[in-house]
């Protein structure tokens, strides 16, 4: 029996993992809270594998209040030095301090930051043959990214923005033929 096709990235080995690339990244994500969820563990992964966020997504759920864009605006220095010292956590200030300031502008949107997000769906994206044609950015994460910033959020530059709309479905960068693909090629 053959393995399935799958993208290369989350290898063979981590069931976590490959359980998050079968059934979660590139599937749509709406809701205001939920997305605020990816935009805040993107920043948390800049640097670092998606792996390491991964392992630790409840542990920042339970820290940041299921990541209540409510709750975490009303976030107080008490609240970030909390933060620091929750081990389950990737304890960087710029990076919490960044969350609650990206909570804090989530609800200065009057349309709200789903459907803000979801203006820069690319569902007509190329279908990538093999990961070396998956691009770490591209014309629609820079425009998101500049949207983000102009509204006041910070750790949203174009790559991270491109991870984002990855991971909920603005693009659909599974590899062709790939078995957690939403779309079959024309």
């Amino acid at each position: 029996m053959t393995e399935p096709i799958r993208c290369t990235w989350p290898g063979m080995a981590d069931p976590m993992y490959l359980a998050y690339h079968d059934e979660e990244w590139g599937r749509p994500v709406n809701g205001d809270d939920a997305v605020f969820e990816r935009v805040a563990l993107e920043a948390f992964q800049s640097g670092l594998s998606w792996l390491t966020i991964l392992r630790k997504r409840e542990n920042f759920r339970a820290a940041f209040d299921g990541f209540s864009i409510v709750k975490v605006a009303a976030y107080t220095e008490q609240d970030v030095e909390r933060l620091l010292g929750d081990p389950g956590i990737v304890r960087n200030r710029a990076k919490i301090e960044a969350a609650v300031g990206n909570a804090r502008a989530a609800l200065g949107l009057p349309e709200g930051l789903s459907e803000l997000v979801w203006r820069f769906a690319e569902p007509d994206a190329p279908v990538p043959r093999t990961m070396a044609d998956v691009p770490a950015s591209t014309p629609g994460s820079k425009a998101l990214a500049k949207e983000l910033k102009r509204h006041g959020f910070r750790f949203v530059g174009p790559t991270t923005a491109y991870a984002l709309m990855q991971a909920i479905g603005l693009v659909d960068d599974h590899i062709e033929g790939c078995l957690a693909r939403s779309r079959r090629p024309a």
